[in-house]
């Protein structure tokens, strides 16, 4: 893959999650038991940078779908809750993965995220009412990340999948002619 076309990608992905980040504000959380909280659809397209794109241009998705997010549609708040949700998931499914896929499949490494993603969110609400009792909401939110993580994951497994068979189908094409 040259420059450009790996430029092309990490925009591609960023534009995606942005999207869907946008879509996803729009509609209702179906979980009333968690008001507030989202099903975090735009991690799709973080799993997918993450088992497609270096460390690197991961955080390089992560960054550009932050910032223009914020810019579409957030306001500060929304900013530092999203960016400690960010730093916290993506380090912990960085490092799940880094386990193998041996020891952990995608969907784990989603629900990790999902998890980490309300800790780093709850952290920040804490600070910002400057009261640690905000994290007693963490179980309610921790049970809704688990299954948003499962689902997201088994998503984002389905379309790597296909992504890589796409990848190989051109390959093989390219060979042959």
């Amino acid at each position: 893959m040259t420059k450009n076309q790996l430029n092309a990608y990490i925009a591609l992905l960023a534009a995606q999650a942005v999207v869907i980040s946008m879509f996803e504000n729009a509609i209702p959380f179906p979980f009333a038991v968690a008001p507030g909280a989202k099903l975090g659809l735009a991690n799709i397209i973080t799993c997918m940078a993450l088992y497609t794109l270096s460390t690197k241009d991961t955080l390089k998705v992560l960054t550009i779908r932050l910032i223009l997010a914020t810019l579409l549609g957030g306001t500060i708040s929304t900013f530092m809750y999203s960016a400690a949700g960010i730093v916290l998931s993506f380090l912990g499914m960085w490092l799940v993965k880094k386990l193998g896929p041996d020891r952990v499949s995608l969907i784990g490494v989603s629900a990790t995220g999902a998890i980490l993603h309300n800790v780093g969110q709850l952290v920040v609400a804490s600070w910002i009412a400057q009261t640690w009792t905000v994290l007693l909401y963490l179980p309610v939110l921790s049970f809704a990340g688990i299954l948003a993580g499962i689902a997201i994951g088994i998503m984002a497994n389905y379309l790597l999948n296909h992504v890589e068979k796409l990848h190989n189908y051109r390959r093989l094409r390219e060979l042959n002619e």
